[in-house]
This record gives structure tokens, C-alpha cells and sequence, in this order.
């Protein structure tokens, strides 16, 4: 089993791409490390991948779409971290699943800290390390004594529905502000 890196991709050509060009760069990626995969398993689904991922979250599994889905912001803002970390740490979960038949596992447990260190040579680091400033939309206003806070639509939706949150410093529920 291969347990280096995939090669990196030259750093001076993933920053010129265009957005449609990463986008097609990344699907050869994923091929790459689909290849990697097949040198364990050689029947592995080949798994669809879509760019439609909002978000504090780089990449993720859809199990129902049969597919990896990753956040087209956040690959545009860390290229190099993407290609050599976030789609091998995605590609391991989708081999995980398929070795074990179906059958869900814990998401960074034994098997796929396996994977990632035996198959790609890589630390099983469960999560990035990326700012997600500008692919995390926090257009709701919430206010305390102390602070405005930013809520995202789903934790708007909450509030709706009845949640209601206080301030970490002055302990006062929050109001919206419009």
C-alpha cells in the first residue's frame, strides 16, 4: 500500500485558475486519490463531486447523492490546503464506507485515521483551519447589552421557532435587531 502523499500540484498553477478551471482541477484530484483508493479496494464507486457546499464545512459526503460535495469559497481561498488535505480527508470517508460495506462507522475513527495515515501518508486531522469569514453568511443581527451578534439563516429559523440565546459576557438574552 502507498502510504505517500499524492504529489502536490505546482502552487504558481492552482493560483491561476480560474474559478471553472479549480473546479475541473479538483475533479482531477479527486481522481487521483480515487486511483489511490482502488489500489486497496479496486471496485470502489467512482463518486460524484459537486461545488455546492455553503458554510463553515470544506467538503463532505453525501451519501444520498452518491458524492462528495465541497465549498467552492473556501477552495478558492486555500487551493494548496484543499488538493493536498480536505479532498484525500474526503476520498478516506468514502473508501471507509464502501470497505465496511454500508455500514456507518464512527466519521474520524479507527478506519479512517487508518486510511488517511496508510493510503495518503497524511495526519488524520479532523478539521480545518480555514477563515471562514467570507463562506459563512451571518446576515441576522441579534443584539445583547454588551454586542451585536451575527446569526446565520438556520440559527435565524431557530430563534423563530422559539430557541432563544443569551450572550456569553453579559448573560442577556438575545433580541433581533432589524
Amino acid at each position: 500500500m502507498n502510504t505517500t502523499p499524492l504529489p502536490s500540484w505546482p502552487a504558481d498553477e492552482l493560483e491561476a485558475l480560474s474559478p471553472p478551471a479549480l473546479a475541473s482541477a479538483a475533479r482531477e484530484r479527486v481522481a487521483e486519490a480515487l486511483a489511490r483508493c482502488r489500489e486497496v479496494y479496486p471496485t470502489l464507486p467512482t463518486p460524484g463531486v459537486w461545488f455546492d457546499l455553503k458554510g463553515a464545512g470544506a467538503g463532505q459526503v453525501h451519501w444520498g447523492r452518491q458524492g462528495l460535495r465541497f465549498n467552492p469559497v473556501l477552495m478558492a481561498a486555500n487551493r494548496m490546503a484543499f488538493f493536498d488535505e480536505v479532498i484525500p480527508h474526503e476520498m478516506a470517508h468514502w473508501l471507509v464506507f464502501h470497505l465496511a460495506n454500508g455500514t456507518r462507522l464512527k466519521p474520524h475513527g479507527r478506519e479512517w485515521q487508518t486510511v488517511m495515515r496508510d493510503l495518503f501518508g497524511l495526519e488524520p486531522r479532523v478539521t480545518h483551519r480555514f477563515d471562514i469569514g467570507q463562506a459563512q453568511s451571518r446576515p441576522y443581527r441579534y443584539q445583547c447589552a454588551c454586542q451585536t451578534h451575527a446569526f446565520t439563516a438556520r440559527r435565524h429559523a431557530l430563534v423563530v421557532k422559539g430557541q432563544r440565546y443569551r450572550c456569553r459576557h453579559c448573560h442577556q438574552t438575545l433580541v433581533y435587531s432589524t
